[in-house]
């Protein structure tokens, strides 16, 4: 699966953050729903514009964007 086919980032939609294509749902709020305990269907019964795929396609993005986040060490 390739998230790029799910996943847009427009400045005129939620100000250029990531959303679903189509949707005004962002990225984070997939993320912050399933950090929280929501399974993916009570996502789909709460959001129904999303699928399964628009789930997978959060959690790659996320873990690419992980991948090759730079951390800065504390002085």
């Amino acid at each position: 699966m390739d998230y790029k086919d799910y996943i847009e980032s427009n400045a005129d939609v939620m100000l250029g953050k990531p959303v679903i294509k189509g949707s005004r749902i962002t990225v984070a709020l997939v993320l912050k729903k399933l950090s929280e305990g929501a399974s993916s269907e009570d996502l789909i019964a709460a959001y129904p514009h999303l699928t399964h795929n628009d789930i997978s396609a959060v959690l790659a993005y996320a873990a690419d964007v992980a991948a090759t986040e730079t951390l800065i060490a504390a002085a």
